[in-house]
């Protein structure tokens, strides 16, 4: 077992090495990010403020989404990353009461933020570093509350037929629509990535007002949650935002998902060549200092004794990229996209 206090003070001696060794002229002094930030068991007592891009950057002064709300419950506590932005804990608590209350959602099962201070996390993603993404699970709250120790192994289900990237529509209802809608309708929110079997399913079935579809966007994986990505908020000067989506539905982008970039790799095809991992010092220079800076306190909602998780593999679980099925050809259109991106 291991004890949060002894994780709190380990992070502690890590983050107060931080801003020495991120100004090292050798930029392999620098500590690994992932480690730096996952060591980091509470928020930084800081003002408010998303620093950096969302797949390179950190989070100052971030506030906590309590592991149990009316209408929720935070998935694989362990991992401890229900920390965001204020703006996305309000959205959760908003969307949760809302889909409940409109869509007849029976709860929303949380998956990740970001960490206590953001940055790199030490695997699962590439972004979730600036507080303003999250993971709505495509399974509702169970009528019978998890406990802690159920949340660490209770299964991700997918919404789409085994074998094929088509929704299963003995899964799949109106409410699944409903509630990726209720989000995508949010003002706050500038994304929303699913696999790109589920936002053809909400191409072929969304009657009238079409346009929040723009903000659902195709992504590798994403069949068994959502992934909400928010706009940068007032006050984070040093947040950069994503490039316009343009006009449309982004319907017609469907052709290059399907008839590419969801095949097998060719025969022969060289696998695309992993990145360095980030250093302290690759993230904007203010990610140091959040380091480096004091706890708020109270940083975990229900300080839980549990056995830490195994790190997966840097390969994903096959179950979230399912071999080729039957699809429709589609008209190969719109943007496409070149080596295969990581969100």
């Amino acid at each position: 077992m291991v004890k949060f206090s002894c994780r709190l003070s380990a992070g502690l001696m890590l983050a107060s090495s931080v801003l020495m060794a991120a100004a090292s002229p050798s930029g392999a002094a620098s500590p690994l990010a992932k480690e730096a930030f996952s060591a980091a068991r509470e928020p930084a007592a800081m003002a408010t403020r998303s620093i950096g891009f969302y797949s390179k950057g950190c989070l100052a002064g971030a506030a906590t989404l309590p592991i149990d709300g009316p209408d929720w419950q935070v998935m694989r506590t362990s991992r401890n990353r229900h920390y965001g932005h204020p703006a996305t804990v309000a959205f959760v608590e908003k969307l949760a009461e809302r889909a409940a209350r409109e869509d007849g959602w029976p709860g929303l099962l949380v998956g990740d933020m970001s960490q206590p201070r953001g940055g790199p996390l030490p695997y699962g993603h590439a972004s979730h570093q600036i507080g303003l993404d999250v993971d709505i699970w495509f399974r509702p709250m169970p009528e019978k509350r998890l406990t802690v120790e159920q949340r660490e192994d209770y299964p991700f289900r997918s919404v789409l037929k085994k074998g094929t990237f088509q929704v299963d529509d003995t899964i799949w209802d109106k409410r699944y629509a409903g509630l990726v809608k209720l989000a995508a309708e949010d003002p706050e929110v500038e994304r929303i990535f699913v696999h790109p079997g589920i936002k053809k399913k909400l191409c072929e079935t969304t009657r009238g007002d079409r346009g929040w579809l723009n903000k659902v966007r195709p992504y590798y994986g994403h069949n068994e949650h959502f992934h909400v990505r928010l706009s940068c908020q007032p006050g984070s000067d040093g947040c950069k935002p994503q490039a316009s989506t343009g006009t449309g539905d982004g319907c017609g982008d469907l052709g290059w998902w399907f008839n590419v970039a969801l095949q097998p790799p060719k025969p022969g095809a060289k696998p695309a060549k992993p990145k360095p991992p980030m250093r302290v010092a690759d993230l904007p220079a203010a990610c140091a200092a959040v380091l480096a800076a004091p706890s708020a306190g109270g940083g975990a909602s229900q300080p839980v004794a549990v056995t830490a998780p195994p790190v997966p593999s840097a390969a994903p679980p096959a179950a979230m990229f399912p071999e080729a099925g039957p699809v429709p050809p589609l008209p190969v259109a719109g943007p496409r996209p070149g080596a295969r991106p990581s969100n």
